[in-house]
């Protein structure tokens, strides 16, 4: 298996930003041919100082293997999701890849 956890920070000038981005998810994202499992949600507060809280959106995505998630990302769903939902509300992403 191969996970593909990508981390976001929305803008914040925009307060719908993250419904926006998890509304392009649900629409481009979910679709693509390849995806084994799919879950996205807003960062959940904790009292516990070792979890990360700065960012808005998670997004969990799990591939068969590396192949598949390259794939994915050519995906033209995929490309539209960058153009019309992350660069427009997000002012930074980190991802976190591994098998």
């Amino acid at each position: 298996m191969f996970s593909h956890v990508v981390i976001f920070w929305t803008d914040p000038k925009n307060p719908g930003a993250a419904d926006a981005l998890l509304a392009g998810m649900e629409k481009y994202l979910k679709p693509i041919p390849g995806v084994l499992h799919f879950h996205a949600g807003k960062m959940v507060p904790s009292h516990r100082p070792v979890v990360e809280q700065s960012y808005q959106v998670a997004l969990n995505l799990v591939f068969p293997d590396k192949q598949t998630q390259d794939d994915y990302q050519v995906h033209p769903l995929h490309v539209d999701f960058v153009e019309k939902c992350f660069k427009p509300n997000c002012v930074k992403a980190v991802v976190y890849d591994f098998a």
